[in-house]
């Protein structure tokens, strides 16, 4: 990805994050390459192999999304909200916000003490 501030700068933190976010492209772009040439593949034994570098690829993935999970406080509540989940995920983001898109800031908070407007 490339570092925006010099090096030296950076605190440890930032430095694993952006490995690990490095990588995470990475290992995505490679599921993306197998994927696609499994999808093509006229030879099933071939296909078979292309699948397995697939799927290592994605475990791979997960590991990396676990490590920005437990290192990254965002990742833990986004992942807490938005994943095994049954609901449209729009639906999910909508209930979450209070309705629209937050845009990276907290929704609007009720100080519980009613409507105004009566």
């Amino acid at each position: 990805m490339g570092f925006y501030i010099p090096y030296g700068e950076l605190s440890a933190k930032a430095k694993a994050a952006d490995s690990a976010i490095t990588s995470l492209m990475e290992e995505l772009e490679a599921v993306n390459f197998y994927n696609q040439r499994a999808d093509v593949a006229a030879d099933n034994t071939i296909k078979e192999v292309l699948i397995h570098n697939r799927n290592e690829e994605i475990e791979h993935a997960v590991m990396l999304f676990e490590w920005l999970r437990r290192n990254i406080d965002k990742f833990d509540e986004d992942m807490r909200t938005y994943l095994f989940q049954k609901a449209p995920i729009t639906e999910i983001e909508e209930s979450a916000t209070g309705g629209a898109s937050s845009g990276g800031t907290s929704p609007a908070v009720s100080l519980g003490i009613g409507s105004l407007r009566k």
